[in-house]
């Protein structure tokens, strides 16, 4: 028999989890708003204190950037030496990740943390190499700018003008266990600047006119002080919550402005925004629906809608919740945001409603609170709002009138009771009728059957019977405690109806939410997406739902509809659902644009970018859902979670169509590398045989011409395997550029010597500069290029064509054109001739395979370079190609001479 179940011991598996969360690493990040703040200089200062403390500390990497200063704190720590990568013929350094985990120290230097690896490192980015540091439990220290994270790329771009392209997703630094600031004033920076402290002095000299200009450091800082805000912030609201911590701490400016059932919501909202606007402050725009407010009239309601869409369109976070109570539930809301001001408004009251019903400032004031409460005056009506065109259907009176038909049902059954029971125990049967009133009719119906059971029991039970008078003064105590439990018991009842009620339309909408996001994560295809979105969404709000997804060039419309058409189907328009794809905003019924549309229209944002068109159509005279904040709120999220799986499926059909490309490229390549291979060696040969045959003086003419025939066919199709060989190593990448410093008119005069008989019926002229610089190239593959340029003109040109090759210097590249004034190039066909076995005209008599420009695009590509085609002003061809020059290494004139 099997013994007992063990079970483990929770001391040992907290414990366990401690020293788990103990053996990663800690990850510090020295942030800045830019070079030259001091990043790398508090880094080292930080990491010498530490080994002054007994951490074993090691250097990874630091960049200098020949600052004496920087430098001096290297003395006397140990630093790792860096692996060496070779990158375009020469030896370039780089972080050792494997010689750091060897040596496994307790807290290791890796700078410039958005970094991006040379080509044969481990990782593609130096991030990347900390994380696995971290994982083998080393503490790290790093330095990061503002601009280096994703998702201020863009706006430190629009700022400077300047992109910065080494860059990191923003979770590894929300990730980081510390992040200190380092921040010098605007001034300051620009005097180190000139000092020579940041840059050396000529590229100083270019910063302090380019990016160092005084605004563009004062919107760094801002950048970098507010992201560091941000994330101390989130990091306080965490630790509060962590210790249920209900005070408000002000720490950042965040008001609330609540949105009540009356009238001058409007006004509220504007002052509520002026305010935010002259403190910078968040604020929420809040509504608390309360049992009152179950059945309050369609105009007060589309008010209170009205109030909340203007707060959204001026920039509020709006919020609706349901509680019993406003005061109460408005304040826990304050205290979970850390909100320290509230905005309520007051209008004009009488005492009679003053007494019967506090308002929410009088009842927020009576409960004990640490927020700001700003109060504002309200007028007693505003503009009227216009009913609704189809009304919510009204039971207040039905409400009474069954209220009262249950309390004469419980006075018969209580006069049929009586003679069994005592008359104390028949009053239960009244207590009971009122809970029931009030969990089917609400608070109010509640109340008035608490009303009419009092007297029903004094008019028929309570001697002398058939009368209001009482003849035993104990029975006027009897009536008011039986009335002030039946009060009690109603409104008890009646709240807790509306909190389930609540409960379950939440519970309702996230169990939708969820569904749909599970039978979204099971989707392999749009078809499939699209289909589950219309089942999902149209039983969720009651509407015909439509996807409409953009083509090849951004024109939305429906999938199930022919390209052809012009009408989407069903109810979409597709000038409305055109204008949402195009500027990214809702538009349509419910909405501030184009409000005459049928239907409401729903952008479908993906992190990437907007997938399509998301159109619900409502049924008949239930388009009253989308003035309610929760449900647009919901509509939103589906239509997010929907974008988001429409991407997914996208990069997983790129994935799988690139791995299906790169697949048939290396078989392709593999093919016609053994071919060429097997080839060769036997047209060698007879190429060989030809020649010596020819050379023989005893054979007739007639037969040396033939051998001749048979060489130059062998001739070409070595040419044909050697292209095919090129091909095949340059796609597979074992080729290797030897490059050097060379002159392009040396190679120039090369490829027109080697392709002197095949140019002898055109006419060549050469334009080259006068001033042309060295470039660093490889000479044998550039020359091949001009062979190849050279010989596909001489090929496709009638004889006697000009032919014009030019060199100059453009920007910063050399740039090489050839020009013919033949027939030109095929129309459209400028992209597609560099293409493998593409030859231009289908039925050319011309000899080739079509490799040659291909080719030429890959060998100049690898050089960094780019080439093209286009006509010539001529009519004829034109090919361009261009190469970086670099800086080119100084030569003394001395030694030349």
């Amino acid at each position: 028999m099997a013994g007992p179940l063990e079970r483990p011991d929770p001391d040992k598996l907290l414990a366990e989890l401690a020293r788990e969360q103990s053996a990663r690493g800690r990850l510090k990040i020295f942030f800045g708003a830019c070079a030259g703040v001091g990043k790398t200089y508090a880094m080292l200062s930080a990491a010498r204190q530490a080994q002054g403390e007994g951490v074993r500390v090691l250097i990874g990497l630091v960049e200098t950037h020949g600052r004496a200063e920087t430098a001096a704190l290297l003395d006397g720590l140990p630093v790792l030496p860096r692996r060496q990568i070779p990158y375009h013929g020469k030896l370039l350094g780089e972080f050792d990740l494997d010689a750091a985990l060897a040596a496994r120290p307790q807290l290791i230097v890796v700078d410039e943390l958005a970094h991006t690896n040379l080509d044969g490192s481990r990782h593609r980015k130096r991030w990347q190499d900390v994380e696995e540091l971290l994982a083998a439990g080393i503490d790290v220290y790093s330095a990061l700018n503002v601009q280096h994270l994703e998702s201020l790329n863009d706006v430190v771009g629009g700022i400077t003008g300047i992109r910065v392209q080494e860059t990191l997703p923003d979770q590894v630094f929300e990730a980081a266990d510390e992040v200190a600031l380092v921040d010098l004033p605007p001034a300051e920076l620009q005097a180190r600047l000139k000092a020579g402290k940041v840059y050396m002095p000529e590229a100083a000299e270019r910063a302090a006119r380019n990016f160092f200009r005084t605004g563009n450091l004062i919107a760094l800082r801002e950048l970098a002080l507010r992201r560091t805000a941000d994330r101390v912030d989130a990091q306080m609201r965490a630790y509060r919550a962590d210790r249920s911590i209900d005070a408000v701490w002000q720490t950042q400016e965040r008001l609330i402005v609540c949105i009540g059932p009356g009238a001058g919501n409007e006004t509220l909202v504007r002052v509520a925004a002026r305010m935010a606007s002259r403190l910078q402050a968040e604020w929420i725009a809040l509504s608390v629906e309360t049992p009152e407010m179950s059945a309050e009239s369609a105009m007060r309601r589309a008010r209170r809608q009205r109030a909340l869409k203007l707060a959204a369109s001026l920039g509020a976070e709006t919020c609706t919740l349901a509680a019993p109570e406003a005061g109460a539930a408005l304040i826990r809301f304050a205290r979970d945001r850390n909100a320290g001001k509230l905005v309520l408004g007051r209008a004009r009251r009488n005492a009679l409603q003053r007494l019967w019903r506090p308002s929410l400032l009088d009842r927020v004031s009576s409960l004990p609170h640490e927020l700001e409460v700003v109060v504002v005056g309200l007028p007693e009506e505003e503009a009227p709002v216009a009913e609704p065109a189809v009304r919510r259907p009204s039971l207040v009176w039905q409400s009474y009138v069954w209220a009262l038909l249950a309390c004469a049902l419980t006075t018969a059954l209580a006069a049929l009771l009586l003679s069994v029971f005592d008359l104390a125990n028949v009053v239960m049967l009244f207590l009971l009728a009122v809970v029931a009133v009030a969990l089917r009719f609400g608070r109010g119906p509640g109340a008035f059957a608490a009303f009419v059971s009092v007297l029903a029991f004094d008019f028929f039970f309570v001697p002398p019977r058939l009368s209001f008078s009482v003849g035993d003064t104990q029975y006027l105590f009897t009536f008011a405690l039986m009335l002030a439990v039946a009060l009690l018991i109603g409104q008890l009842a009646a709240k807790l109806k509306f909190e389930a009620i609540s409960a379950a339309a939440r519970e309702q909408r996230s169990r939708a939410q969820s569904e749909l996001l599970q039978a979204l994560s099971a989707a392999l295809s749009s078809e499939q997406i699209i289909d589950i979105a219309q089942q999902r969404l149209s039983g969720m709000f009651g509407a015909s739902v439509v996807l409409l997804l953009p083509d090849s060039q951004g024109c939305v419309r429906d999938p199930h509809v022919p390209v052809d058409s012009t009408q989407a189907g069903g109810f979409a328009d597709l000038a409305v659902a055109q204008w949402v794809f195009d500027h990214d905003q809702a538009a349509g019924l419910g909405t501030a644009t184009l409000p005459a549309a049928r239907a409401h229209y729903q952008p479908l944002r993906a992190p990437m970018r907007t997938r399509g068109v998301l159109g619900v159509l409502p049924a008949e005279g239930q388009a009253v859902w989308l003035d309610e904040p929760e449900q647009l709120r919901q509509l939103e999220s589906c239509a997010a979670q929907i974008a988001q799986a429409l991407e997914r499926v996208h990069y997983i059909e790129v994935a799988q169509d690139a791995l299906l490309d790169m697949e048939s490229e290396r078989l392709r390549n593999s093919l016609l590398s053994a071919i060429s291979h097997d080839l060769r060696t036997p047209l060698t040969g007879l190429i060989g045989s030809a020649e010596t045959l020819a050379a023989k003086p005893d054979w007739p003419l007639d037969a040396r011409s033939q051998i001749l025939s048979i060489r130059d066919t062998a001739r070409r199709l070595v040419e044909l395997v050697t292209n095919l060989l090129d091909m095949a190593r340059l796609q597979s990448g074992r080729v290797s550029l030897r490059r050097d410093w060379c002159a392009i008119e040396e190679v120039v005069g090369t490829a027109l010597r080697q392709l002197g008989e095949a140019l002898a019926g055109h006419v060549v002229r050469t334009e080259l500069a006068a001033d042309l610089p060295l470039c660093e190239f490889d000479p044998v593959l550039i020359e091949r290029v001009l062979v190849n340029l050279l010989d596909n003109a001489a090929r496709h040109t009638p004889p006697g064509t000009q032919i014009t090759l030019r060199a100059a210097c453009v920007g910063a590249a050399l740039q090489v054109s050839l020009e013919d004034n033949g027939p030109g190039l095929p129309a459209g066909a400028e992209e597609r001739l560099f293409a493998k076995f593409e030859r231009g005209h289908s039925e050319s008599a011309q000899p080739g395979a079509g490799l040659g420009l291909a080719i030429c695009r890959a060998i100049v590509q690898a050089h960094g370079g780019h080439i093209h085609a286009e006509r010539a002003a001529s009519g004829g061809a034109r090919f361009v190609f261009s190469l970086p020059l670099g800086q080119a290494p100084f030569t003394d004139p001395a030694e030349l001479a």
